[in-house]
């Protein structure tokens, strides 16, 4: 069981306090222009989108409980149980959000393997479902560890931390049955995707090359659709650099016990999964323009609202002086008009 530096607790509680604010700052506020979205659009992709800034957002209030843990002085260990449970949560938002990120892949694969049916397949019954099914494995994965004694430690010595509850084999095991095959199944979908991308493209030059484009031919899939790809990889790269170097260094904790890299892990590189939650908003905030656009509306209404708050505030104290003249060019409108 790894014993944690206590000194050094303080300033990761402050960095863990930062990153859980503007993990839930800016997931909040991706969640709300896709609400908007959903409300004129109706689309059931952007309802994945919801549900992964959902899970994020979900993520940095689970984060935002380890914080106190880490900030208090002198720093006093949470009981095992109340840990646990606060890990657990951590863990099922994590794979929410990334079990969201292969949902995305599958619909936008979907939507381009076919475009004709995509429609029929894919609609609101079969996306809620989809979504509930999400949840209900991302907590089963979560909690898996309260419920299987070789996924536990033995021991326990604060701060609350994962490592500090959960014994490195269930890294391992959610590492080599579900993380390294769901990455190998990314990679046959954006192949896939970029071989029916090349085909459509070879598809157009050639109608090009005929004359046959002047209104004759249309593409059975959207520009948009070959741009989602695009923020798919991104995506997708995102979360396998961020989770990646904390998988394997928890494997070969795990296949190593005399190893001592737990503080590694702990400090650094869960830290950097967890940002990945961070990135999210930010890629669609970035390579999304529907949810860029939207961003853009929300910040131009709060802008004029506060505008609108300040004239308003500083009428109210500008004393008896304005009514007065107010009034005045009230009376004067009006006996010009009765003069007319």
């Amino acid at each position: 069981m790894p014993l944690q530096d206590m000194e050094s607790s303080f300033p990761f509680g402050v960095i863990l306090a930062v990153l859980a604010s503007l993990i839930i700052a800016a997931n909040a506020l991706v969640a709300v222009a896709v609400l908007l979205l959903i409300h004129k659009n109706e689309g059931v992709g952007l309802c994945f989108t919801l549900n992964l800034a959902v899970a994020d957002t979900l993520l940095g209030v689970a984060i935002s409980g380890l914080v106190t843990d880490h900030l208090s002085s002198p720093v006093r260990p949470t009981q095992k149980t109340l840990c646990s449970l606060r890990m657990a949560f951590v863990t099922s938002s994590a794979a929410a959000s990334v079990l969201t990120v292969m949902l995305i892949a599958f619909d936008r694969y979907l939507a381009i393997k076919q475009p004709l049916r995509y429609f029929q397949i894919m609609n609101g019954l079969v996306a809620g479902a989809c979504i509930a099914g999400l949840w209900l494995v991302s907590y089963l994965i979560g909690f898996l560890p309260l419920g299987v004694p070789v996924f536990q430690q033995t021991t326990y010595q604060g701060p609350c931390s994962f490592f500090a509850v959960f014994h490195p084999h269930f890294v391992l095991t959610l590492s080599c049955a579900g993380f390294f095959p769901a990455l190998l199944l990314f990679v046959f979908f954006y192949c896939d995707m970029l071989k029916i991308a090349s085909v459509h493209s070879q598809q157009i030059r050639k109608m090009e090359h005929a004359g046959a484009m002047a209104g004759a031919y249309r593409s059975p899939r959207t520009p948009s659709d070959f741009k989602a790809i695009r923020t798919v990889a991104v995506l997708i790269g995102s979360f396998t650099l961020s989770w990646t170097p904390f998988l394997i260094a928890g494997i070969v904790q795990g296949a190593c016990e005399k190893c001592h890299l737990y503080l590694v892990l702990e400090r650094y590189l869960w830290l950097l999964g967890v940002s990945n939650s961070l990135l999210n908003p930010l890629i669609y905030a970035y390579w999304q323009k529907e949810v860029r656009q939207q961003l853009h509306h929300i910040a131009l209404r709060v802008k004029k609202g506060l505008a609108s708050f300040f004239l308003l505030f500083s009428a109210r104290g500008g004393g008896p002086e304005r009514p007065r003249k107010s009034s005045c060019h009230i009376d004067t409108v009006s006996q010009s008009q009765l003069d007319g």
